[in-house]
This record gives C-alpha cells, structure tokens and sequence, in this order.
C-alpha cells in the first residue's frame, strides 16, 4: 500500500468525463486514470483511518443495473464504508462535486424503525429523543447537513403533537459534509479533514448504534 498523499484533483477530472461517458468503452481506455488517480488514492486514504475507525470497505466502481431502468455501467462516484453496527457506519466519496463525509444510519431495514421509533416514544422516559435533538443541533451548528430517508406524513398511531414527531418521520437518519475542492484535497492532510468529520460524527454514530441496532456504544 502506497502513503496517502491526498485526493488528486484528477479524481474530479475522471468523474466529469466520466458523466459525459459512461460507457464500457470508455472505462477500458481510461482504466489506468481510475486505478492511479481515484482507486489509489482512497485506499490509501482508508488505511490512513483504519487505525482510529476500523477497517473500510471500498465499493466496486461497476453499478448493479439489474433492476434499474438506469443502465450505465459505472457508478460516478468511489465512496468506502467504515462500518460500526448493522446498517451504521462512516462513509466517504469522491466524485465530479468533490469530496464529501457522511456518517449515519443508511440501511432502514423494518426491525431497525421498529427499534428507533420505540427509543423515541418511551413514554416514562423522552431523554433517548432530547440526546438526538441535542446532537443534530450540534451537528447543523458546526455546519453539517442532516439527511435520511423520511416520511412525508407522520407515521401510523403517532400523535400530531407529539415532541419528537420530526425525528419519528426518519426511516433512516445521516450527517453529511460536501467540501467540493478545497486546496488541502490534493495533500495527505485531506486525511486529517476526513477524520475531524467523522469524530464530529461520533456522537450521532454512538447514539444509533445503542438505539437502532441495539449495540454497546463504542
């Protein structure tokens, strides 16, 4: 494994050619551009993390087309995972926009809404839903974007006035930061920004992981 020495612009470059041809053509004349230039560099990023977050999973480029009316072959962005707890982990990608962090909740599967919805309407006790108020409104102070999967109504058996109604509409839950192309992106401090983002995660991270997954917090 090569040192990380950050995020080559070029990676930006691949990926704003590549959306203007995203064809199996294409990609076998631009392999090499992939695998020094975005493949490379996010490796190396991810063994740079692995000692403080754990080890990573790096996606494949190639899309799963199977069931999408979208047939492109490549996906238009290389993101890896750090996974804490089923369907919870720290992401990272580059793409045509740049760089961007997350950490969250991805994967609402039936049992995990079950259990989250449950931690926020423990009648005898609301401290689960004012910890993750507490939380998100850190997060969006510092900057970070909440995202997820949501009801547009409230869900089945909810009050209207309930307090925590807002969080009950989740079907999953993530923070996100898009950086796009800074100038410490092509250095190895990129790595540093990468891990800064996703310890202002960890709070969010720990909290789901005990609630959702129902994990020890780590």
């Amino acid at each position: 494994m090569s040192a990380f020495d950050g995020v080559p612009l070029a990676a930006i470059d691949f990926y704003e050619d590549l959306e203007r041809d995203n064809s199996r053509e294409w990609w076998q004349a631009q392999r090499a551009r992939y695998t020094d230039d975005v493949r490379a560099p996010m490796e190396a990023l991810a063994a740079v993390l692995e000692e403080e977050f754990g080890s990573a999973k790096v996606f494949r480029p190639n899309r799963d087309v199977r069931f999408s009316a979208d047939k492109s072959p490549y996906k238009t962005h290389q993101g890896f995972v750090v996974p804490l707890a089923e369907g919870i982990g720290w992401y990272v990608q580059v793409s045509a926009e740049g760089l961007m962090t997350a950490g969250g909740w991805w994967r609402g599967t039936p049992e995990m809404i079950a259990a989250y919805r449950a931690a926020l309407l423990e009648e005898e006790d609301h401290d689960a839903g004012e910890e993750l108020e507490r939380i998100l409104q850190d997060l969006r102070e510092a900057g970070y974007a909440i995202g997820g999967d949501r009801l547009r109504t409230k869900p089945r058996g909810v009050a209207a006035e309930h307090p925590f109604l807002d969080l009950l509409r989740h079907r999953s839950l993530t923070a996100e930061r898009q950086h796009g192309e800074p100038e410490w992106l092509p250095t190895p401090g990129a790595a540093e920004r990468v891990a800064a983002d996703w310890r202002a995660y960890r709070p969010l991270m720990q909290w789901l992981a005990a609630n959702v997954s129902g994990t020890d917090r780590p």
